[in-house]
């Protein structure tokens, strides 16, 4: 009980203390991208494995590496609008010199929405690498990896970076790769009518926070001559600065010198960070706003997680299992495991930033791995430790030795939440 205290206090303590995302996104603005955020290679070092243990297993799901955006109208819409404005001689000399990057930019994302950047297949293959450093036990001799990916080829591309490092470390290891159909259903499961409607709840509210805290004008100011009134509606001014921004995030996706935060001030990136914080968190996270059920949308990939390990534990097997897809799914996942405080409910969501940060859970590359250990010798406890991005995470049920848990009682915790939750 005593140890347990202890581990307690000792979490709460390093919690008290943690960084604000105020604070963060001082430190590096590009984490205000939110989901664009690029990898962040970890510098902590892990825990060492307990006396008289070995890691034999990994159970993981991450998500694809750095891409391109998804939708042709957040690159060319802005060029036309600032087109127009050169033509009109309401263009300033930092809006002028906008509109050349953006047109020196655009040429090289044509037929490439979505695709994978060769930022993001660096990341796969630095996560494949630590993973076989952190894990070697896990690779050794005989072990197997069994690799899926859902059908698009971002996240296929991230596989095989990752998977490349692992046979690098091992050329005899049995790796199978699988691409298909036939694994969406708990890879990317996108929701039933209950998780749908769930989320329409909270649209409204998102939309007022949207305009509550988009601040166009000084903005507008720097790129446009007059540019109070450039636009005619202020809710077409607001939208180009969040296109802009959102540009402007996903920059850190490529190898490229073009960097355009110099038209934001740090306060406006912040703000613009809440708006995706709080748009994320109630359609993919516990709000109650939305009834606290999106997390459930990833219960068939948690399922599937619990019964292959239920098939390793029981066996002489090592090695892992290992699932590529969207952070559409990475985000709800960590929310349905309760990892560190992904699954807190925040009723205020004017608080939320001091209670949920959602560029510490999905940024490109977030990964979910489950690390299960046991005895070298003779039969004992399966123990679980939980890396989220990583970094080691907290779980949801009592441990006098963090960060290593019982897997018997992670599994019986999960099992009776799934089990409790009533689908339409």
């Amino acid at each position: 009980m005593r140890k347990l205290i202890l581990s307690f206090f000792l979490c709460s303590a390093a919690c008290a203390f943690a960084q604000t995302a105020r604070e963060e996104i001082h430190q590096d603005i590009h984490r205000s991208g939110s989901n664009l955020l690029a990898y962040e290679t970890p510098t902590k070092a892990l825990t060492p494995t307990p006396k008289g243990y070995e890691p034999f297993f990994i159970n993981h799901y991450g998500r694809h590496g750095s891409r391109w955006l998804l939708n042709d109208g957040i690159y060319s819409g802005p060029i036309k609008t600032l087109k127009k404005a050169k033509e009109a001689n309401k263009l300033t000399f930092k809006g002028e010199e906008l509109l050349e990057k953006l047109e020196k930019f655009y040429p090289c994302t044509v037929d490439r929405l979505g695709d994978l950047t060769t930022v993001g297949e660096r990341q796969h293959h630095g996560i494949g690498k630590r993973m076989t450093e952190n894990f070697p036990e896990v690779f050794k001799g005989n072990a197997f990896v069994d690799a899926k990916s859902t059908v698009v080829i971002r996240c296929i591309l991230s596989m095989t970076a990752e998977c490349e490092e692992i046979t690098a470390f091992n050329k005899d290891i049995n790796m199978h790769n699988d691409v298909s159909e036939a694994f969406q259903h708990y890879l990317n499961y996108s929701g039933d009518k209950k998780l749908k409607d769930a989320k329409g709840k909270g649209w409204r509210t998102v939309q007022e926070y949207k305009d509550k805290l988009t601040h166009p004008d000084r903005f507008c100011s720097v790129v446009f001559l007059d540019g109070e009134n450039f636009f005619k509606e202020k809710k077409d001014a607001k939208h180009f600065m969040r296109q802009i921004f959102e540009l402007c995030s996903n920059m850190q996706s490529h190898d490229t010198d073009i960097d355009l935060y110099d038209l934001f001030t740090e306060e406006e990136a912040y703000d613009l960070w809440k708006i995706t914080n709080i748009d994320w968190y109630v359609n993919y996270g516990p709000a109650p706003i939305s009834d606290g059920v999106a997390p459930y949308s990833q219960r068939f990939l948690l399922r599937n997680m619990i019964e292959t390990a239920d098939t390793i534990v029981t066996s002489d097997n090592h090695g892992a299992v290992l699932r590529f897809g969207h952070e559409v799914c990475v985000m709800p996942l960590a929310c349905l495991l309760e990892l560190d405080s992904c699954g807190r409910e925040v009723k205020n969501l004017d608080e939320l930033d001091s209670k949920w940060v959602n560029f510490r859970i999905y940024p490109m590359g977030c990964n979910i791995q489950l690390i299960y250990y046991r005895p070298k010798k003779g039969n004992g406890e399966i123990l679980v430790k939980a890396l989220l991005n990583e970094k080691e995470a907290t779980l949801p049920i009592p441990t006098d030795n963090y960060p290593y848990y019982s897997w018997n009682k992670i599994r019986e915790y999960y099992i009776n939440k799934l089990d409790a939750y009533k689908e339409d």
